[in-house]
């Protein structure tokens, strides 16, 4: 049975006179990929749970322009990242959250230079911040002793610095977290980064994908975890290139954590 989640719009809470506590950044994958807005429904349901007051652009948010900008598309990124700050800065948005790190990267580090300076988190940021307040609680349930292995993503690890909040999130869950041989800040990249994503790779002995996966298979794990929808489709398609598919899950963080009491 599908359950219907509500999710307000900045129109919506404008229209009423109010403020919400935080911008939900969806994102291009996380609205349009149907894998990715498995993501998305699952940070919904614990900012739900946590009773975080926030909201969404919904059809006013562009793309943050981060693939055209690692294409070497200047123009075309200064184009939509402005768009966005309008829009932005019309609703007085002061903190923003995104479960995309090229999403988080680019909001965080490309948009104040053009007028758009916000308080930006990563979800598994925000998702241990409320778990410190209190406000949302996590515990093993279908996932404890699972071994899980977690992927870096590029923008969110090595360009930001951010590894320890996701594994955070993981232990909680109480499963057994194994690292990869590359990992952290010698993390390797799935291979979607640097707009990577939307052509294919260039001629060579190995995807990269499937050298990360090789890496992750290594650990031997019930579940890969990942923190970026990129990320995501990259280790699935390496999953589905070992027909590994069946045995070995791959998965956002947000989803072990909404699904983890799920039966």
């Amino acid at each position: 049975m599908s359950e219907t989640i509500k999710v307000p719009t900045m129109a919506e809470y404008m229209a009423e006179g109010k403020t919400p506590e935080v911008l939900f950044w969806v994102g291009c994958a996380g609205s349009f990929d149907d894998r990715a807005k498995k993501i998305t429904k699952a940070f919904v349901k614990l900012l739900h749970n946590a009773n975080v007051d926030f909201a969404v652009l919904g059809t006013e948010e562009s793309c943050t322009g981060d693939p055209a900008k690692r294409a070497g598309n200047e123009f075309l990124f200064q184009m939509q990242a402005v768009t966005n700050i309008e829009v932005m800065n019309a609703y007085e948005i002061k903190k923003v959250v995104t479960a995309c790190p090229h999403c988080f990267n680019t909001l965080k580090n490309e948009y104040p230079v053009l007028g758009g300076d916000y308080e930006v988190m990563h979800h598994t940021q925000f998702l241990k911040s409320l778990l410190n307040e209190g406000k949302l609680t996590v515990a093993g349930g279908r996932f404890k002793g699972k071994r899980i292995t977690f992927h870096d993503p590029c923008y969110l690890g090595r360009a930001n610095k951010v590894y320890e909040a996701p594994r955070d999130l993981l232990t909680k869950l109480e499963v057994e977290l194994v690292e990869m041989k590359r990992s952290k800040r010698n993390g390797l990249c799935c291979g979607a980064g640097g707009a990577q994503m939307f052509k294919e790779p260039e001629p060579g002995h190995k995807d990269v994908n499937i050298e990360r996966t090789e890496d992750a298979l290594e650990t031997q794990p019930d579940i890969i975890a990942a923190g970026c929808p990129f990320c995501n489709t990259m280790m699935t398609d390496g999953v589905k290139n070992k027909e590994k598919e069946d045995s070995i899950a791959v998965m956002d963080v947000a989803e072990l954590i909404a699904n983890a009491q799920d039966l």
